[in-house]
């Protein structure tokens, strides 16, 4: 037995693909510094301290990081980072305000999004 989690569909990501893709054009960005852009902005994450020797580990465990400095303790360094988690990896909730704020940056830029009652099914309501 598994516990269920809702994880966001396959249609509301190809979604937010689609916004990030625009918003890239209209920025002249590339969809993937766009992505980050917007996992800063609106996405889920944490801030972490980890011990130098197992910093290359974290890197590969969460693509988008940012070093925020580094300390010593006992004789130990640390780096501290922040990192955000990859949309892949968000359920139901999480991805609605993901998506809910690529929309309103699209809108931004007068990007052409969907109504509010095809995001709505979309996402799972609200």
């Amino acid at each position: 037995i598994k516990k269920w989690n809702d994880h966001r569909t396959l249609t509301a990501n190809a979604y937010l693909w689609v916004l990030i893709t625009k918003i890239g054009d209209a920025l002249r960005m590339s969809k993937e510094d766009v992505y980050l852009d917007m996992l800063k902005a609106y996405g889920q994450g944490g801030a972490v301290s980890v011990e130098e020797r197992y910093a290359e580990d974290f890197k590969r465990t969460y693509k988008y990081h940012e070093e925020l400095g580094r300390s010593e303790l006992n004789g130990k360094t640390f780096i501290h980072f922040r990192f955000w988690v990859g949309s892949s990896e968000y359920n139901t909730e999480e991805m609605s305000i993901l998506i809910d704020g690529v929309v309103k940056e699209a809108k931004n830029l007068g990007i052409e999004t969907m109504d509010e009652a095809e995001l709505n099914s979309l996402i799972g309501g609200k």
